[in-house]
């Protein structure tokens, strides 16, 4: 069981979850140990670029961010530049909402 797979869980039943991630490839959007919100994902079209998302990357979790959109698929970057690669709406769980 990896770090998410309780929350994407939650989510994939229509649940709001919070949770404290750790690292810092989200830096300065996100920072260690900050409380966030994610919500489900209501449609999937109303995904921006720039959206924060809780996903699925070749098998592994992420929170990170939407750097791109291209014929119904998403290409997931963390905020450092680096690109974790392209998913499509069954790999992405949840939309985060708020960090505190």
């Amino acid at each position: 069981m990896s770090w998410a797979t309780q929350y994407i869980k939650k989510l994939l039943e229509g649940e709001s979850v919070q949770f404290r991630p750790g690292g810092s490839s989200m830096v300065p959007k996100i920072k260690s140990g900050q409380l966030c919100t994610v919500e489900p994902i209501q449609e999937y079209d109303k995904l921006e670029k720039g959206d924060i998302v809780l996903c699925k990357v070749n098998g592994r979790q992420f929170l990170h961010l939407i750097r791109a959109i291209k014929e119904g698929r998403f290409q997931i970057a963390n905020n450092k530049g680096f690109i974790n690669g392209w998913v499509g709406p069954a790999q992405i769980f949840g939309k985060l909402t708020r960090v505190e």
